[in-house]
């Protein structure tokens, strides 16, 4: 098997197994390029007019053609890894552009040399799929470019697809710098998000990198169905793609796992047509599952997880066996040595005036719900629920900013994370900055420069980062940041304006910033004597629950229906947008 120390593959340079541009699959109209010139893809901004850069529908991003590239169109040249950099090299065949040099400062920690290693073994026995679910800041990102470049040597191949959560903005970035400091291997790597799947379906892939696969838990999304023809989902086991899934929160039931399809199916030595229905995604998954003992009850919205205790605790440990237990495993769960994120409630006390506007909101919403309730109208009560929680966070919007800023006097960096934008994130970044704190902004789409901010915080000069995302950033002290700068070692604190209903995304959240050995606590904040107190009880239970392999998180989604009188609407309304 070939080790991944850093005598072998880590530190290959670009070898002749490259491709410079060889088409598996080139376009059929391609725009003309005369003797000496060469195409030069060129990452426009959407809705962006820039001289001498034209669309064009071959490659559907904007190009131009020339010997040499113009000083202005300079910064819209695609970095190395980038969907824009593939193309351009696809097009220029035998004149691919310069790879950079591994850099010398970046030494994987034995964590991330181990799972490397993990991962080779499985290729190398056959294995088609690998689920790597380390706690958030263990260091997944590293371990895979490693392991996928083990894989690579393995198994002679010459193209990685990565694909990353958003924003892109910073995990495309993130992906590009990491892969560049380890070397690339003599492979072809390419780093898209979720949402630009179509875009790489016409070429063919040897390794693909799920990044946050937790993202694919749904089967009835146009993102599935370009997943599952990119990953060769349903080809047999020897035909398709090595694939990597890594996510430190696979999904709320085993019902979310039809991504690790392939991976059971082998671990049980069946085919994929016992697994997957390409006319109709997930049926046979859960058919799979329950043939295979799983729990499964048939209601309303189709299949859903036995709400019987005992058999869901049978269940974890069967389909977590079903990988871990593969020889070489199938599977890597390994918790931060640093230890579990503290977390804990903050109650705020409301004034009167306060109160009585929480009360007379929380009256109107039981009146809706109980009416949508009676109605079985589910759109009417996701409406109502999220109406409630946009206008409960709003009252306690200046006792959260009077929070943050002790905490700033105190000599720590905050992170505050919210779900809304209007009734949340603005209110306080604006109350904030009126009492003349620096905050960066990492929330609404296109709306800020989100890896400009991300280092603003990081260097310390916003001491507060008020955020929506839920993974794939780091706002951990001391993080060696692009140029080898490294980040404020000021200590991090966290802060849930909103509990998430979630789990799961807490847990996500809560690894932005206890990560990378740094020990970061949270606060959930609610108002005193209220359902969120309730709400927020169950969630630092389930937010430290949320570790387990699967399902960790279902029981605390259930209480939190409860409590809201919302427990008869589908689980979905509680985990959509709250990643």
């Amino acid at each position: 098997m070939a080790s991944t120390r850093r005598s072998s593959t880590r530190r290959r340079r670009s070898s002749s197994r490259r491709r410079g541009g060889g088409a598996r699959s080139a376009p059929k109209e391609l725009p003309f390029v005369g003797p000496g010139e060469r195409l030069w893809i060129l990452d426009v901004p959407y809705g962006t007019q820039v001289e001498g850069a034209s669309w064009h529908p071959a490659v559907k991003m904007h190009v131009f053609v020339g010997r040499s590239l113009p000083a202005h169109l300079a910064p819209y040249s695609p970095g190395p890894h980038t969907l824009g950099r593939f193309l351009e090299n696809l097009h220029n065949p035998g004149a691919p552009a310069a790879v950079p040099e591994p850099a010398e400062d970046l030494e994987p920690r034995q964590l991330q040399y181990e799972a490397a290693d993990a991962i080779a073994a499985r290729a190398a026995a056959g294995g088609r799929q690998f689920l790597l679910a380390d706690e958030p800041g263990v260091g997944k990102t590293i371990s895979a470019v490693l392991g996928a470049s083990a894989v690579g040597d393995l198994r002679g191949a010459q193209r990685v697809l990565v694909v990353a959560d958003r924003p892109a903005a910073i995990t495309i970035g993130h992906w590009c710098r990491t892969i560049t400091a380890l070397g690339d291997s003599g492979l072809e790597w390419v780093v898209i998000t979720w949402d630009r799947l179509e875009k790489v379906l016409g070429h063919d892939w040897d390794v693909i990198i799920a990044d946050e696969a937790h993202a694919l838990r749904r089967t009835t999304t146009k993102r599935w169905t370009h997943w599952a023809r990119l990953s060769g989902h349903s080809r047999s086991h020897d035909a398709a793609p090595f694939v990597i899934a890594t996510t430190a929160t696979p999904g709320h039931t085993p019902l979310e796992l039809p991504y690790l399809a392939p991976a059971y199916a082998q671990a049980h030595g069946e085919p994929m047509r016992e697994w997957t229905s390409v006319k109709q995604p997930g049926v046979d998954f859960s058919a799979a599952l329950e043939r295979h003992g799983i729990a499964l009850e048939r209601g309303r919205y189709g299949a859903a997880w036995t709400t019987d205790a005992t058999r869901r605790a049978e269940d974890l440990a069967r389909v977590r066996a079903w990988l871990e237990d593969q020889r070489p495993t199938a599977m890597l769960h390994r918790a931060a040595p640093w230890g579990a994120v503290p977390i804990s409630g903050m109650p705020v006390a409301l004034t009167p005036a306060e109160r009585e506007a929480y009360e007379t909101e929380w009256g109107e919403f039981c009146r809706e719900m109980d009416i949508a309730r009676r109605g079985r109208n589910t759109a009417k009560g996701r409406a109502a629920l999220l109406r409630f929680r946009q206008k409960a966070g709003l009252l306690r919007v200046d006792s959260t900013v009077a929070w943050i800023g002790q905490q700033v006097e105190a000599g720590r960096q905050v992170a505050c994370s919210v779900e809304f934008v209007g009734t949340a994130a603005e209110p306080i970044t604006e109350r904030l900055q009126d009492a003349g704190l620096e905050v960066a902004t990492i929330y609404g789409r296109d709306r800020f420069d989100v890896e400009a901010e991300r280092l603003r915080f990081q260097t310390g000069q916003a001491p507060v980062c008020v955020f929506t995302t839920v993974a794939s950033i780091s706002l951990h002290a001391g993080e060696t940041l692009p140029g080898g700068r490294q980040a404020s070692t000021a200590p991090r604190m966290g802060l849930f304006h909103q509990a998430r209903f979630s789990g799961i995304a807490g847990r996500q959240v809560t690894g932005r910033t206890h990560r990378d050995h740094q020990v970061s606590p949270w606060h959930i904040a609610y108002a005193e004597g209220t359902v969120e107190e309730q709400v927020s009880r169950a969630m630092v239970e389930r937010i430290a629950a949320a570790s387990d392999t699967v399902g960790g998180d279902t029981e605390g989604l259930t209480d939190v229906a409860a409590l809201l009188g919302a427990d008869w609407l589908p689980t979905a309304s509680f985990t959509e947008g709250s990643g």
